[in-house]
């Protein structure tokens, strides 16, 4: 059974092949074989996230889209993860994630009517879990919000910090002529900080 492995973190800061090795392991132990490793810096409330459309672009009817979690694939709001759902359904595409272990199922040889079942079973807790994810999202965000509003009033606000040592780097990078795709490469970073920076040095920023 053909897998392919999606692999999401939310800003270039953070490591988006953390999970490699503990999901790579998973496929082994279940007898899935990976076709490709899809990686991701964007955030999961999005659902504009080009490596993830490239991944279903390249899935055939029962393939399986392998997730460390339910909140790598989504932070969804409910008309987003509906659109994504769909267009799950309609590739005939599998969720399998590490924290489902009702989706675990969907890797095992059965009769149709055990994997209808166990379809319809991970079908709702994927729901669930997606609607978990996108509440646990909005709360850390209203938190976050409600930190910043304190911190401003205080005069202690100052935004996040700039990687200026990655950005000066990607600078140089561009003025030597590296494409942009290699530049993503070496540095991790998403193309959108690459469009910022090459901005910056056209003085159009």
């Amino acid at each position: 059974m053909l897998a392919r492995s999606y692999l999401r973190a939310s800003t270039d800061e953070q490591d988006a092949t953390r999970a490699r090795d503990q999901v790579e392991r998973f496929a082994a132990e279940h007898g899935l074989v990976i076709a490709g490793t899809y990686v991701e810096n964007e955030s999961g409330a999005k659902l504009a996230r080009p490596e993830l459309f490239r991944l279903l672009a390249d899935s055939r009817p029962g393939d399986v889209l392998l997730i460390e979690q339910v909140d790598r694939l989504s932070r969804l709001t409910t008309a987003d993860w509906q659109r994504l759902r769909s267009e799950l359904d309609a590739r005939q595409v599998r969720v399998v994630a590490l924290d489902l272990p009702t989706s675990w199922m969907l890797t095992a040889p059965g009769d149709d009517f055990t994997a209808r079942m166990f379809a319809a079973v991970n079908s709702m807790m994927l729901d669930v879990l997606a609607a978990v994810a996108r509440k646990d999202y909005e709360d850390r965000r209203r938190r976050q919000a409600q930190g910043q509003a304190k911190a401003k009033a205080e005069g202690k606000y100052k935004g996040r910090a700039e990687n200026t040592a990655r950005n000066d780097g990607i600078a140089a990078m561009l003025r030597s002529g590296a494409s942009w795709s290699t530049i993503q490469a070496a540095t991790g970073c998403s193309r959108a900080t690459v469009a910022k920076i090459a901005k910056r040095g056209t003085g159009e920023a």
